[in-house]
């Protein structure tokens, strides 16, 4: 079962269950008014079954929203080693840090982003006005409740100012954390519905001007941490009374020589949840 959050023509948001092509508006009861309190409940199929529906709406006619309510997202770098291998790249002086950190027991955990600053499929994605090597980073996204109970999978696209982050690892969060700096959707896949993890495969097309400049894939089976052992590192004395979402970091990285451009197209698709696509603009 996929859930997606939306915008009717009305203007009125909801909570939808999607299938090929549609979306059916669900009527929630008193007490229940948004995605992130469904993911809440102990069964959210069988909640989401008990639900009164609404007539199905073609996707062309409603505004898919990032589906998120007040979740925390979350990042973990260096998961995967061509992650490990593009980081020790961008910096000689940092270079053997992200190569411990690879092998290290702890894994690198980084707050991305607020929700103010996540974009939704076919929302503007920013590259940062003082930044010149750009890229975004395609990631399997993990959705937990409250609890830090996995409860569903989405897609999530890490912008990267890399000549940022390269100049002094301490730089980091002025290289990942800025308005419209995270991708989240389309929607979210409920961990029921997922393909076994070692056949989730993850795919990224970059576009300009209409003709793919940049394709690459990987799959979670090239992960070197599972996700409960990212899960319960970030749990460690922390709190997420709303829920969290964590990108699993990324195996796919262009070449040195390529840079994301303003009106560049950023398609990532991920087996068992479907296509996020963000248009890129600049400052």
């Amino acid at each position: 079962m996929k859930l997606a959050k939306i915008r009717l023509k009305t203007g009125e948001t909801a909570v939808a269950i999607v299938d090929v092509g549609s979306v059916t508006p669900l009527e929630l009861p008193d007490g229940t008014h948004t995605l992130c309190q469904i993911l809440e409940s102990d069964d959210a199929v069988a909640l989401v079954n008990s639900l009164p529906q609404a007539n199905a709406l073609p996707i062309s006619e409603v505004e898919l929203l990032p589906p998120i309510d007040q979740q925390e997202v979350w990042a973990a770098g260096v998961t995967y080693r061509r992650s490990r291998t593009a980081r020790m790249e961008e910096s000689e002086a940092a270079a053997s840090c992200y190569d411990r950190v690879y092998a290290s027991p702890r894994p690198e955990l980084f707050l991305k982003a607020t929700p103010h600053r996540v974009s939704g499929n076919g929302q503007p994605l920013r590259i940062r006005a003082d930044a010149t090597w750009n890229v975004p980073e395609p990631e399997l996204t993990l959705v937990m409740n409250s609890q830090l109970n996995l409860v569903g999978f989405t897609i999530g696209n890490d912008m990267s100012s890399r000549d940022i982050e390269g100049d002094n690892p301490l730089y980091l969060p002025q290289a990942k954390v800025y308005d419209q700096c995270a991708g989240i959707g389309p929607w979210i896949t409920l961990a029921s519905a997922m393909p076994p993890r070692e056949e989730i495969g993850i795919y990224l097309t970059i576009r300009r001007a209409g003709q793919p400049a940049f394709e690459g894939e990987t799959g979670v089976d090239q992960m070197a941490r599972t996700f409960e052992d990212l899960i319960g590192w970030l749990g460690r004395d922390n709190s997420f009374p709303n829920g969290a979402m964590l990108m699993t970091g990324t195996g796919v990285v262009p070449d040195n020589d390529f840079t994301l451009q303003a009106g560049d197209v950023v398609d990532i698709r991920i087996d068992g949840i479907g296509t996020l696509s963000n248009p890129v603009v600049q400052g």
